[in-house]
């Protein structure tokens, strides 16, 4: 079964100068439950379709499955997919062994910077850059499924 392990980072400082690459996302959901998401991804030119399950005792793991789609077949999608889009640029930049996900929100996101390390194992250790900050990992709120529901600019601050 196919799983995804990541941890999760608020950021305090934009790194999107030490990128090695960067790609402007768009993605919506299809189905959004506690039991499961299914999503779509226009990431650049390419499209993407993705079922994940719910977060493991730790928040850590997850099952997770993805396809690449025709571009056409993601935007079409879209536009079937529940009221709100995240609109999110992605910027990879890799730090003591890992490429972090620094993910920089727009729209009613505007504001909020998240990166995400994916990890081998549950146990794996992981460098940390001067730019992260607080471990958002089994946050709920910063999952996107509820980022579309709950948007960063309704949080008291």
């Amino acid at each position: 079964m196919p799983l995804e392990i990541e941890r999760k980072f608020l950021v305090k400082s934009n790194p999107a100068n030490l990128a090695e690459k960067s790609v402007h996302i768009r993605q919506g959901y299809l189905a959004r439950t506690t039991e499961r998401t299914v999503r779509v991804r226009v990431a650049g030119d390419r499209g993407f379709l993705t079922i994940k399950g719910r977060p493991e005792k730790k928040h850590i793991t997850r099952f997770e499955w993805e396809v690449e789609i025709p571009l056409m077949d993601a935007e079409d999608l879209l536009r079937l997919c529940l009221p709100e889009i995240i609109d999110k640029r992605r910027h990879y930049i890799s730090f003591g062994g890992h490429v972090f996900e620094v993910d920089v929100f727009y729209g009613d996101n505007r504001g909020l910077i998240i990166a995400e390390a994916e990890l081998k194992s549950e146990d794996e250790e992981i460098q940390k850059p001067d730019w992260l900050g607080k471990e958002v990992t089994g946050d709920k709120r910063y999952y996107n499924a509820m980022l579309i529901k709950n948007p960063y600019k309704t949080w008291s601050k």
